[in-house]
């Protein structure tokens, strides 16, 4: 029986490699030319979502990746003022560490047996055991997994619900190699995350495996088209700087410092998510895993999601290696329910994001009376 998995993402990945490990072979389609065709993005705090990686027999591996220490946490309001650091001892156990989304991808790509993975390939269309693609191939499957994503076209096949707006913009941007280039502002954000405050907006810096600290300035309460009226150029990098400097009016002037260190890279971001709870009829031969089945706000739980979610899915399938149709009702059974939870408290943290004096609320939070 053929099982294909549209997307090498983390849940797709991790499907495949619990597959593997119970000796179940799998092809995943990825619509990207090869597997460094471009960046993987940031950091990502593995709580929950190491439990996958032990059914994965990855574990050991994973730690000599992650990094304790980016357990760290500062958190600030406009005017420098410290509301809270956090450091974490180098003999601390590692409940949270973070690792580099490029570095666990490409932990979980080297486990997989060469052929597993299919690049280039773009999912266009599925029915009656076909799965069919943009450059008009096809390939058969008994099940076909959606792992591809947000914007997931697997997904139109269970539901018509989609991603909505959530009132938040970010620009992203980044300073490279920060410990040479700016000592300064490295000592400043320190070895984790660094978090400040305002009114209706927000800073995250974050110290990235490779030397890179990458910095997000949210807006919060914001429409979808805000980016067209923001005033930001987006064409021009040293002039969306300077702009993000003026949005950033009467902050600490380190703050300013840390926009004007970035290089080149202004990128903007709308933040989206799927209906809380979202479910579906189980229909025999496709599901959904990671985003592609519950996004949620990014407040460090959807990469757990979707390593547990491929992982569960292989062991329920492993465990039905002749009845898919029975393996996907226990693993989707339990999945709404560990991500409607999770996708709740999601909601909840991102709720506390956007209220007013969020700093203060957030330490509060991090340090309960």
């Amino acid at each position: 029986m053929t099982i294909a998995i549209v997307g090498a993402g983390l849940g797709g990945l991790a499907l495949a490699r619990v597959l593997h490990v119970h000796g179940i072979e799998a092809v995943v389609y990825e619509r990207e030319p090869s597997r460094d065709a471009r960046g993987q993005g940031g950091m990502l705090d593995i709580h929950s979502g190491q439990r996958a990686l032990r059914e994965a027999g990855l574990i050991d591996r994973f730690h000599t990746i992650a990094r304790p220490e980016g357990q760290d946490m500062r958190l600030l309001e406009p005017d420098g003022t410290l509301l809270l650091q956090e450091d974490t001892p180098d003999d601390a156990p590692s409940l949270r560490p973070e690792v580099d989304r490029a570095d666990l991808r490409a932990l979980l790509l080297d486990s997989l047996p060469e052929q597993t993975v299919r690049w280039g390939h773009a999912f266009a269309s599925a029915g009656d055991g076909w799965v069919h693609f943009a450059d008009g191939g096809r390939a058969p499957y008994d099940l076909l997994v959606g792992a591809d994503g947000a914007q997931s076209r697997v997904r139109a096949l269970l539901t018509d619900a989609r991603p909505a707006h959530v009132g938040q913009n970010v620009v992203e941007l980044g300073i490279p190699d920060v410990d040479r280039t700016h000592p300064d502002l490295a000592a400043m954000v320190g070895r984790g995350n660094y978090w400040v405050f305002g009114d209706g907006l927000s800073l995250a810096a974050q110290r990235n495996g490779d030397g890179r600290v990458r910095i997000g300035v949210n807006f919060y309460n914001t429409g979808e088209d805000w980016f067209a009226g923001s005033g930001i150029p987006f064409d021009d990098p040293a002039a969306a700087r300077a702009r993000l400097i003026d949005l950033l009016d009467g902050w600490d002037a380190r703050f300013h410092a840390l926009i004007a260190a970035c290089d080149d890279t202004v990128e903007p971001r709308s933040i989206t998510t799927l209906p809380l709870g979202l479910t579906w009829p189980s229909t025999p031969g496709v599901t959904l895993v990671g985003d592609a089945a519950h996004l949620m706000p990014p407040v460090g739980e959807g990469a757990n999601m979707a390593l547990l979610d491929g992982a569960l899915l292989g062991l329920a399938l492993a465990a039905h290696p002749d009845d898919f149709p029975a393996a996907v009702k226990d693993y989707e059974r339990e999945m709404f329910e560990r991500a409607g939870a999770a996708a709740r408290m999601s909601a909840e943290m991102q709720e506390l994001l956007m209220s007013p004096n969020a700093g203060r609320r957030l330490l509060a939070f991090f340090q309960p009376s």
